[in-house]
């Protein structure tokens, strides 16, 4: 199997856990309890400000980073769904399992549940259906299927 074949998308995921799980709020018995708050309040946590022209500061936020990944890496697997090949296939049913670790993660881990970690699940289900229609689009052009309507 070749590294084309992992979804990258399984990045971003990771990312999102080892930012929650290593970032020191299991150490506190408030975070222990409400996971999803001490995850919010470190998503929040400002990486860097830029003052801008109109006097106002943007802040960066680590939410901010993660979605930022998670963008530059569903642009990634768009393009490598217009590939066909086996690991092409492998690389979807594989996006499709991260699509469902994440979908129960979601439902049944409490840090789980923020609007980052909705995204990224959002994005993860757009790679999946884009990654098997563009796929399948791809395959019925390089058969022939479908008569004239390219």
């Amino acid at each position: 199997m070749s590294l084309r074949a992992i979804p990258l998308t399984f990045l971003a995921f990771v990312l999102y856990n080892v930012i929650i799980v290593f970032s020191g709020g299991g150490a506190d018995p408030a975070a222990v309890t409400d996971g999803a708050a001490g995850a919010r309040a470190l998503l929040s946590t400002e990486l860097f400000s830029i003052p801008m022209i109109s006097g106002a500061h943007w802040a960066f936020t680590w939410g901010d980073l993660i979605l930022i990944v998670m963008l530059v890496v569903l642009f990634v697997e768009i393009l490598k769904a217009t590939y066909t090949s086996t690991s092409s296939l492998v690389d979807h049913g594989l996006s499709m399992l991260v699509f469902i670790a994440a979908l129960v993660e979601f439902i049944v881990v409490p840090q789980a549940g923020t609007s980052v970690f909705f995204l990224i699940l959002v994005a993860l289900l757009i790679d999946v259906i884009a990654g098997f229609t563009i796929g399948i689009r791809v395959a019925k052009r390089d058969i022939g299927f479908g008569g004239g309507d390219q």
